[in-house]
């Protein structure tokens, strides 16, 4: 274990046994403690979308952060509100996970969890964060106001910017408004402009600190944390991903082949996803480690329910759960030239999502499948997650379960977005870790309570990711 890891670990412990309930706060600065932005000296930046992601660079000084102001005034000027809300979700989604750093996601959590007031802090525009807090599960945000007028922006900001003593000032004040004893509080920045806010508190912490935070940091013994950097792809992950994605086609062919003289269907469904799932892994670089193994095996057969991150999770599923399971997939995915067919061969069922009456009726195939002894694999949360929290679930995989007469089996994922992120193609090297949880018996549930049985098993993933089993 890095220091690094140890030092989270240790963080994340002193916040479980410290002080619980909303009087206590925990204030993350946004670039920099929640974000590793893409930089701040990129030139030219006219579109509203690149001064929306250059505004995520965690370390500017005054300096930069007045030249980004200048650039906000000559670019977002006579837009509407309703247009740059739109777009921030827009740039959230394409770009904006690929910047989210995993801790500050379990720290969000840990806290959330300790019943803490939890804010999101920062000198940018609630266009720039809203997006984030939103998918994170932040209701506080403080942030730079910008004019407008009848719903059109001025290109100024409306009173203070949070830039230094405005930022601290905002949370001094959100403070009385909400009874938070900022003695008892945490805080999280980076920057040397964030020392005032940090000064608040009774927790401090500089995550990733610059030169002088550091400085400062150490000599009045505030905590450091250090995450790692969000890079963007390099020449040798489109190079692993490639050859990771010829070692899948390979695997799933010399898989078939193996097995064809049987002209047992299922044998060759088995030993397609078994061959092209190790091959990809190997040679991705990717080690998945696994707890609760022996929950895989038995009982059989059983709905497995996995957490849905990564278009990775299709080939960590099949290496983890080994054979005799199908899947249940996204009508969207026939139209893939390579995962299509391999999926159609290997049995999964396909659902339009769009139409609720077609996804049910072709559901009911499922319940035969799983009663002539085939697992199934599905994603309760129906797509894919723009963070590392756990979506809804919906309720079709638990209703196939109850009629099948079948347990449903939880498979929690972490890591799965650090390996790829939601939308990326390409995969980086790393270690993702699977959890196989005790089976669930559904046959005595009753229909009325199915939203809070769902709910339950929901649970179990978030306390789960919260307290990893060991």
């Amino acid at each position: 274990m890095t220091d690094a890891r140890a030092d989270l670990d240790a963080a994340l412990a002193a916040i479980r046994s410290g002080p619980q309930g909303p009087a206590v706060a925990a204030v993350f600065d946004f670039g920099g403690a929640v974000v590793d932005g893409p930089g701040s000296r990129r030139r030219p930046r006219r579109k509203p979308a690149d001064v929306l992601l250059g505004g995520l660079h965690n370390h500017m000084t005054d300096g930069e952060y007045s030249r980004f102001l200048r650039e906000l005034s000559a670019t977002l000027a006579g837009r509407s509100e309703q247009e740059l809300d739109e777009l921030g979700r827009r740039q959230f989604k394409r770009t904006g996970y690929g910047y989210l750093y995993p801790e500050a996601w379990e720290l969000i959590r840990t806290h959330r969890a300790a019943g803490h007031t939890i804010v999101l802090a920062t000198s940018l525009t609630r266009f720039h964060v809203a997006p984030a807090a939103a998918q994170l599960g932040i209701e506080h945000l403080l942030y730079t106001p910008m004019a407008t007028t009848d719903g059109v922006l001025t290109g100024y900001p409306d009173g203070r910017t949070l830039w230094r003593n405005g930022k601290a000032e905002a949370v001094t004040e959100f403070a009385a408004a909400h009874g938070v004893d900022l003695g008892r509080s945490y805080a999280y920045a980076g920057a040397i402009a964030d020392a005032p806010m940090l000064s608040l508190v009774g927790h401090p912490v500089a995550v990733n600190p610059d030169d002088e935070l550091a400085d400062t940091a150490d000599r009045r013994q505030w905590a450091r944390l250090t995450f790692r950097p969000r890079r963007s792809p390099r020449a040798g992950d489109y190079a692993r991903t490639a050859a990771g994605f010829a070692g899948l086609l390979g695997g799933a062919l010399f898989g078939v082949a193996s097995k064809a003289p049987t002209k047992d269907r299922q044998q060759m469904a088995d030993a397609l996803m078994a061959h092209a799932a190790r091959n990809t892994l190997r040679i991705a670089g990717v080690h998945v480690r696994v707890t609760g193994a022996e929950h895989a095996k038995s009982p059989r057969p059983a709905v497995f329910l996995f957490n849905h991150q990564s278009q990775f999770d299709i080939i960590i599923v099949p290496e983890v759960l080994g054979g005799g399971v199908t899947a249940i997939g996204k009508k969207e995915l026939t139209k893939n030239p390579v995962f299509g067919p391999l999926m159609r061969f290997v049995g999964v069922t396909f659902i339009d999502r769009a139409d609720t009456a077609q996804a049910k009726a072709a559901l009911l195939p499922v319940v035969e499948t799983l009663r002539g002894g085939l697992s199934v694999a599905v994603a309760p949360e129906g797509t894919r997650s723009y963070t590392p929290e756990i979506g809804p679930f919906k309720k079709g995989a638990f209703h196939i379960a109850i009629q099948a007469g079948v347990p449903v089996i939880p498979v929690v994922i972490r890591n799965a977005g650090e390996i790829c992120w939601r939308n990326a193609m390409v995969a980086r090297p790393g270690t993702v870790d699977v959890a196989i949880l005790d089976p669930i018996d559904v046959s005595a549930w009753d229909p009325g309570d199915l939203d809070d049985n769902v709910a339950r098993v929901r649970q179990l993933f978030v306390d789960t990711l919260l307290d990893w089993p060991r």
